[in-house]
């Protein structure tokens, strides 16, 4: 029975020398597989999207320089009631091209129109805050619009802007 006992031992220990294949647990697996993978990928979807490696068709052409076109300045007299307010405006355009500019200097008597007819309809407090001068801005680029068709000018930029 001693013999027995050790060739139970014996084979205990030679089943602990010999590891046996085990299979992946479920924790392992996520960890170290599968939340790499989609990282990787949901990283490699976001480089791609965002236009980094330069294809997509989002791509955008690169755009030539700005061309900026300044108006003559404006004072008007605002309408409301007295005591009477001023409004003195330096507006600059910024134009699609340089040939645009030619168009420009030829269309600038309705231009000067109707931003004029725009600004003298203004009270003071149409022009309060940034919400009020971003209407004026909307405006001023809708009129510029209807004046030239095709369109040519792309923003309106206001260099200085003076309410009495």
């Amino acid at each position: 029975m001693a013999a027995a006992i050790s060739d139970d031992a014996s084979a205990d220990e030679a089943e602990v020398a010999v590891p046996a294949k085990r299979k992946l647990s479920g924790k392992v697996l996520v960890l170290y597989i599968i939340a790499p993978l989609i990282l990787l990928g949901g990283a490699g979807a976001g480089v791609y999207f965002s236009g980094l490696l330069g294809g997509g068709e989002n791509a955008k052409p690169v755009a030539a320089e700005p061309v900026f076109y300044d108006l003559p300045d404006f004072l008007v007299n605002l309408s409301g009631p007295a005591p009477q307010h001023f409004l003195k405006m330096k507006v600059s355009l910024q134009v699609t091209d340089k040939e645009s500019v030619k168009r420009l200097d030829a269309e600038l008597p309705r231009v000067l129109d109707g931003f004029q007819t725009f600004l003298r309809e203004l009270r003071p407090d149409d022009l309060e805050g940034s919400a009020g001068m971003a209407r004026v801005k909307e405006e001023l680029l809708r009129r510029i619009t209807l004046a030239i068709q095709p369109p040519i000018v792309s923003d309106i930029l206001f260099k200085e802007v003076i309410v009495q």
